[in-house]
């Protein structure tokens, strides 16, 4: 028996397809006794573990772990299942392992990590734990030898996913995950793509999986959404890819292969691909259902953009959002203040650049988010190396300080003044208030019409400093923001 355990990582409405422990269960389908437990549908997931072990002892219990409430999460079940049952191994994967492989391994509980993609290495791991391969040999595998010390293998090369079988929904309780957002009434979640070939040095995904990317081919995405449609009356998708949109010639066969479908869909796309596609491109895609994309910005201040290595400059952004306002699809974009070099120039320059935005696309989604360095391969955005002291056990980075970090609500990085950061952070509560996101399908229309008269003249006349009431009403509402959900 091999557990697959995905901790609870989103909140009951936000929660959608495992897709990670998916990904492993379909690779041993058919092969392999497993079960999937999902902390986001089930409300005890510790008992479930020991039920399921009871039942059919575990021969290993494979973890998805990413940074934040996902890793808290993790923590107790896998500490809880290993005081259990001490013999059993415990493999983790995902982001957090694969940023930080030393720090998982540090945890007593934890004895292999999967870097980057996982099928291959998995399904390689269960053949080493039977004694038919040598742990060395696995790419891709991180694990403690006898003497306790850490072993790295080298990476593994990404596979397309076609090259893997299609993810075993039937395993799942699927209507617990197909839920209303502003999509559509039966959302789910597809993940047409793995890693991102650029090579921006402030963003995980780069350091995970080494600037490369693969992509699923036009006709089994929409093979996969068709049936998606058909057996669970899927009619939006949150697509999960970290760079949806390649190639125009690949774009524009996806988008005519989509339209049939009639899905409403969300994506994350890079500002300089999509704008260079064609105006025939960008109609077709609003054809095929894309409703909103979000764009990595970061910043509007090409000093700055040059500094993360973005490759694009702020006078593409703004010509973006005047494009693709007059095809009728909403930009989201999301941007990272607080420079180490310069963080006031840097959070003032930002946010004269989002009014501009703003007044060339009033209908685009702003987010604004504090830097917050993760590891690189090379060097981290910013000249930081050696400033940030990352925890040295998953303990640490679940304590209230570096769970702050992480989910960017108080960083307290040391280039980064109090006075700074209140100002990011008063700007973002009247942006927020002033347009509320669409997104938040549960927001009255007193309600935003409450948030517009109270922030109007904040952001009129610029003035956001000490917005209380703008915080009172927010929080009286149950207002919805995005930046926290996308953590």
């Amino acid at each position: 028996m091999i557990i697959l355990l995905h901790p609870r990582a989103a909140s009951p409405r936000s929660r959608r397809f495992p897709l990670s422990v998916l990904a492993l269960a379909a690779v041993i389908d058919g092969k392999e006794e497993y079960e999937i437990i999902d902390g986001n549908v089930d409300a005890d997931a510790g008992e479930t573990l020991q039920r399921v072990h009871r039942q059919t002892p575990a021969e290993l219990l494979a973890v998805s772990v990413m940074p934040g409430p996902q890793m808290v999460a993790a923590i107790p079940l896998c500490r809880f299942f290993r005081e259990k049952y001490p013999l059993v191994p415990i493999v983790w994967g995902g982001y957090f392992p694969s940023l930080y492989p030393d720090t998982a391994l540090n945890a007593g509980y934890v004895d292999f990590v999967v870097r980057a993609q996982g099928e291959d290495t998995f399904t390689e791991l269960i053949a080493a734990l039977r004694g038919d391969r040598d742990f060395s040999a696995i790419l891709g595998l991180s694990y403690k030898d006898g003497a306790g010390r850490h072993i790295h293998n080298p990476d593994r090369l990404l596979r397309a996913p076609d090259d893997f079988p299609w993810f075993p929904y039937h395993r799942l309780d699927a209507p617990k995950y197909v839920l209303p957002t502003f999509l559509g009434q039966r959302t789910a979640a597809h993940q047409a793509s793995v890693g991102c070939a650029f090579r921006c040095n402030f963003c995980g995904v780069a350091s995970a999986y080494g600037s490369r990317e693969k992509a699923e081919s036009p006709g089994r995405t929409v093979a996969i959404l068709k049936h998606l449609k058909d057996r669970f009356a899927v009619n939006a998708i949150q697509f999960f890819d970290n760079n949806f949109f390649l190639q125009e010639d690949r774009t524009r066969d996806l988008a005519e292969r989509l339209a049939p479908l009639e899905i409403r869909w969300w994506c994350e796309a890079r500002i300089d691909t999509v704008l260079d596609y064609s105006d025939a491109t960008l109609q077709a895609l609003k054809r095929a259902g894309a409703t909103m994309i979000y764009f990595g910005a970061e910043s509007g201040s090409d000093w700055v953009l040059a500094q993360m290595n973005k490759q694009v400059e702020s006078r593409q952004t703004l010509a973006l959002a005047e494009r693709i306002r007059r095809v009728g699809i909403v930009p989201e974009f999301s941007f990272l203040l607080g420079n180490p070099h310069d963080p006031e120039r840097d959070a003032l320059e930002i946010i004269a650049f989002i009014r501009r935005l703003k007044s060339v696309n009033p209908d685009a989604e702003i987010i604004v988010q504090h830097y917050v360095p993760t590891p690189q391969r090379e060097r981290m955005y910013g000249d930081v190396d050696g400033m940030i002291q990352f925890p040295a056990t998953p303990e640490e980075w679940a304590s209230p300080r570096w769970y702050n970090f992480t989910i960017r609500k108080d960083p307290r990085l040391p280039w980064l003044r109090d006075r700074t950061k209140r100002r990011i952070d008063d700007f973002e509560q009247v942006l927020s208030s002033r347009w509320p996101t669409i997104q938040d399908i549960r927001l009255p229309r007193w309600g935003r019409n409450l948030l517009h008269a109270l922030s109007s003249w904040r952001y009129r006349l610029g003035i956001y400093a000490f917005p209380l009431e703008l915080k009172w009403a927010q929080k009286a509402i149950h207002l919805r923001r995005p930046k926290a959900e996308s953590l």
